[in-house]
């Protein structure tokens, strides 16, 4: 029973990740990245969107099992760019940036239960 109210419902799931995709978009021209940075932080950003966007309602296309796997393989890239980003560019911040992002996908979606009611 204790895990029942300690994971994130899955409209909680999208929720946060609808909102975290523009920021992280937006990060880098807010921020002043270099070009590997911006790329890669909007291109995680727009996928992650678009995996938000579909992950509640009846309409879903990706399966919720597959939406978990996507979840953790973004995480996955966005925390090997940033150390790329780092490790090439010198802007650690900046890798930094990425990394963080990879990890907090990682914590959101080992947080979330990935289940609906039936008929929804």
């Amino acid at each position: 029973m204790a895990a029942a109210r300690t994971t994130i419902p899955l409209p909680a799931h999208a929720a946060i990740e609808t909102v975290a995709a523009p920021a992280i978009m937006a990060a880098p021209l807010l921020l002043g990245f270099g070009q590997a940075a911006g790329v890669t932080a909007f291109v995680i950003g727009a996928l992650l969107l678009g995996l938000a966007l579909q992950t509640v309602g009846p309409r879903r296309t990706i399966p919720l099992s597959a939406h978990a796997g996507f979840d953790y393989t973004l995480a996955a890239i966005a925390t090997v760019t940033g150390l790329v980003v780092g490790i090439v560019t010198g802007e650690w911040a900046q890798g930094s940036f990425l990394v963080g992002v990879g990890v907090a996908q990682v914590a959101l979606t080992a947080s979330t239960r990935f289940s609906v009611p039936a008929g929804v």
